[in-house]
């Protein structure tokens, strides 16, 4: 029965791997995100029911088939792994439910990093399991298994606390600010060439305290790398502990010679990888910079943030600034998940376009703490898709549009990109909204954004501050189009 039950595991994880594949497409796609949502649950479903009907297997098969003392242990154990599982998996579902239930999407960043901890942790266990069991491996193979160990345990350890580290950073419980230890470049060189002669030794000679002393470096190499990124680059943090996790999982599954975990981690990593690099590039950050910790300078604050007098608008002023404009363009930014406005937002685009204003949004690579934030807040308002447009596309319409509201937006607005070299932020591509005739910045004080940064476009002779909640100013706005 075992026989039969790994045979249909085996093709259940092929459909499964499948179905993941297709998942990622549709997720590239507004159009098709919802389907591809679908794709990926009905896959771990089938990952999940497949591993445990191969656990149920070996369990059924009972102390009837045992011929010695050692098989029915054997069958004991699978009998007891059983249990575990299901257990496991009902308390996962039960806590991975009621979070979903709960979480806030201005949550959702923090919770994701936390999420990839635990992808890590489960690695670095699974690493030590296959160092403590005997496989009973000879020669070469002996060998590769040592390297998968070490190899599996440290990237497991990495992302274990350099995910703590992003959730701690990202829920505020630790500062944004970067950590600037002396020599910190020479401090991550030593730590991966001191992981690569462990490593050979490790092969070599498979002592326990090698593999307690790659799982301490690792662990210290994690939290080092992110706490000495600053806050402007968390969200490429965050979509590079996912590729890591990715890769702790691949490792994970040739550990356990499972093809459906080396496949999906696989998947995750490379496409983690690749969406970290695309961001990079959109930020004219170094890739391999940022994952090293590299690059995380904070700006000076307090002297020399106020540039000039600011100009202030209220809700009846703006309400007819919009009323007689042709063209809008609205920049979203974290402010807007914190007030919850995107639904205010909608209704305020709706108002526009019914008056025939063309009405559009310009998105920021890394708008937000988490790539596509802020599209999911739009999707969850219900905005057309067609109206909601990347920076690339949309960046050259800014000079011919009449009104730009940033809502809650900040660095990814930043003039000081482009006209300072000197400036922390110099080269990174924003949305140029200071060339639109008329600028609103929806903010709730005149502070610099989550990387430190001063922002020289509050004090624009073309842009008006409007201080509050994000919500609250959207809804007194739409409560003055009654009268115009």
């Amino acid at each position: 029965m075992t026989a039969v039950a790994g045979a249909v595991a085996g093709a259940a994880y092929v459909v499964a791997a499948l179905l993941f594949i297709l998942s990622l497409a549709g997720l590239s796609k507004h159009e098709t995100s919802r389907r591809g949502v679908t794709y990926g649950i009905v896959g771990m479903a089938i990952a999940l029911a497949a591993t445990v009907w191969v656990v149920a297997a070996g369990a059924l098969d009972g102390p009837t088939a045992a011929t010695d003392e050692a098989t029915a242990s054997t069958d004991g154990s699978a009998t007891l792994g059983l249990v575990l599982l299901v257990g496991a998996v009902l308390i996962g579902a039960a806590i991975g439910l009621w979070r979903a239930r709960v979480v806030e999407m201005t949550g959702m960043p923090e919770l994701i990093a936390l999420l990839h901890s635990f992808v890590g942790l489960a690695a670095v266990l699974v690493g030590w399991n296959g160092a403590l069991y005997d496989s009973g491996l000879t020669g070469t193979l002996a060998d590769i298994h040592h390297a998968e160990v070490f190899i599996g345990v440290f990237i497991g350890g990495v992302t274990f606390t350099g995910s703590i580290v992003a959730y701690l950073k990202l829920s505020a419980r630790i500062s944004s600010k970067p950590l600037m230890l002396p020599g910190k470049n020479a401090l991550n060189v030593g730590a991966l060439v001191a992981f690569i002669v462990l490593t050979v030794w490790y092969v070599i000679s498979p002592e326990l305290w090698l593999l307690v002393l790659v799982t301490a470096l690792a662990l210290a190499l994690g939290w080092h790398l992110v706490a000495s990124i600053g806050g402007g680059d968390m969200p490429v943090v965050v979509s590079m502990l996912n590729s890591y996790s990715g890769w702790a999982a691949a490792a994970a599954g040739f550990l356990l010679n499972n093809d459906l975990l080396i496949v999906t981690g696989a998947l995750v990593g490379s496409s983690g990888a690749y969406l970290s690099y695309i961001m990079c590039k959109a930020m004219n950050r170094s890739f391999l910079s940022v994952i090293a910790g590299g690059f995380g300078i904070e700006a000076p604050r307090g002297a020399g943030e106020e540039q000039g007098e600011h100009r202030e608008i209220d809700a009846e002023a703006a309400a007819d600034l919009l009323a007689g404009a042709s063209s809008v363009i609205i920049t979203p930014g974290y402010g807007m998940a914190v007030a919850q406005a995107q639904h205010g937002v909608a209704d305020l685009v709706q108002r526009l376009r019914g008056r025939g204003v063309n009405v559009r949004f310009g998105i920021h690579p890394v708008a937000g703490r988490l790539p596509g934030h802020m599209n999911v807040l739009l999707a969850e308002a219900k905005v057309p898709y067609d109206i909601v447009l990347e920076m690339d596309e949309i960046n050259d319409d800014f000079a011919r549009t009449d009104v730009v509201l940033v809502i809650g937006a900040n660095d990814t607005v930043n003039p000081a990109a482009a006209e300072d070299p000197g400036s922390p932020i110099a080269g990174m591509p924003v949305l140029r909204v200071w060339e639109a005739a008329n600028v609103i910045v929806f903010k709730r004080s005149m502070a610099s954004g989550y990387a430190g940064v001063p922002n020289p476009l509050f004090w624009r002779d073309n842009t008006q501050m409007m201080f509050g909640d994000a919500k609250e100013k959207v809804e007194e706005i739409l409560g003055q189009f009654s009268r115009v």
